[in-house]
């Protein structure tokens, strides 16, 4: 994956692009909301925290360890959050989706699934991958559940993982789409962002 390339990704829900300085004032009407933020690993939900967030992103995109994208709804135009790919290990032909989040607005709207639709088309397509990890905080119910409805498979939990937000260690669940999976998904659950408008 080129990690320089200034990669665009559409279709008829979700325009993902990569994610830029300049970002930052459209984020802040959708990234000030601590609720956003309760299981993340960072926080976003004031100045300070989201230009942090954004310059981390950037720097690891530079780094080569982060692809971080500005998500940005085709229904109204606005920019929603962001996404990114990361753990990107060619010689395993995987790579993990995360660091997404999505202002509450456009929650449950159907804009996170059609932008796990362009990053699993991209992964399993152009970039020939054979399996996309997801992960999210065991307490975090809601992404737990969105991971399950869109058909990943929920592999196991990672115990005392890695550091979180308040200096605990949070357990770590993993999702997973495999290749075989995607052939069937795009045909069920991904259906509706198939043709591209």
């Amino acid at each position: 994956m080129d990690f320089s390339a200034p990669l665009v990704l559409e279709n008829s829900r979700a325009r993902l692009r990569p994610l830029e300085i300049g970002d930052f004032e459209a984020l802040k009407t959708v990234a000030f909301d601590a609720d956003l933020w309760k299981y993340t690993l960072t926080r976003g939900d004031d100045a300070v925290s989201l230009a942090a967030y954004i310059r981390q992103a950037l720097e690891a995109r530079a780094q080569g360890l982060r692809y971080p994208f500005a998500i940005i709804d085709r229904e109204t135009g606005q920019l929603a959050g962001s996404t990114s790919y990361y753990n990107v290990v060619p010689a395993d032909q995987r790579l993990s989706i995360g660091y997404t989040w999505v202002g509450t607005e456009f929650q449950r709207s159907g804009l996170n699934r059609a932008c796990k639709h362009l990053l699993l088309c991209h992964a399993f397509g152009q970039l020939g991958y054979e399996r996309v990890e997801l992960e999210t905080d065991s307490r975090n119910h809601k992404s737990r559940t969105a991971m399950a409805r869109m058909g990943a498979t929920e592999e196991g939990t990672l115990r005392s993982h890695r550091p979180t937000q308040g200096g605990i260690r949070r357990d770590t669940v993993i999702f997973s789409v495999i290749r075989p999976d995607w052939s069937e998904l795009r045909q069920t659950t991904f259906q509706q962002y198939e043709t591209r408008g």
